[in-house]
């Protein structure tokens, strides 16, 4: 018994690692539409929307094994608020969920190149928390909890049965 709970612990950690760095096509896709968009707005160009779709770019779009460098190929459309085609496309090789994305990545707005980049954003940013919880504020009262009971009767067959007041 104990021998194969051993194997179980050391065919996990196999498994675990064996995993790519984790870099994933939807963070990899979620990190390069935000910074992208922002690296746009901030070259003056008046982006409307951006979406971003993004895949292993290994042979056939499978995950990569541990030993291969994890790469994700991105592709972005979008349009600015005067109608000009907005269209980011590249190789993801790191990404920090919404801060920064490392590869090439080049992005073309009506046509015309707009910027061709290594990275974008900053990969030393650290993000605070998303969610805050609420703080108590003295003399300005307790929260209220509201409960609601439902009580149900089962009357089989019988036509005179009534739910019962309160129901």
């Amino acid at each position: 018994m104990v021998a194969v709970a051993g194997l179980v612990v050391v065919g996990g950690a196999a498994v675990v690692a064996c995993q790519p760095a984790g870099l994933s096509p939807a963070t990899a896709a979620y990190t390069t539409d935000a910074t992208a968009t922002a690296e746009l707005k901030r070259q003056h160009v008046d982006v409307s929307w951006l979406t971003c779709t993004g895949n292993y770019g290994g042979a056939a779009g499978r995950a990569p094994s541990a030993s291969e460098s994890t790469v994700v190929s991105v592709d972005c459309q979008g349009e600015t608020k005067d109608g000009r085609k907005i269209r980011v496309t590249g190789k993801v090789t790191k990404a920090v969920d919404g801060a920064c994305v490392r590869g090439h990545l080049t992005a073309e707005v009506g046509g015309r190149r707009v910027f061709r980049v290594d990275g974008l954003g900053d990969c030393g940013a650290t993000h605070g928390p998303t969610y805050r919880p609420p703080t108590y504020r003295p003399g300005g009262g307790k929260p209220t909890v509201t409960v609601t009971v439902t009580r149900t009767l089962w009357c089989k067959g019988d036509p005179t049965c009534w739910p019962a007041e309160g129901k």
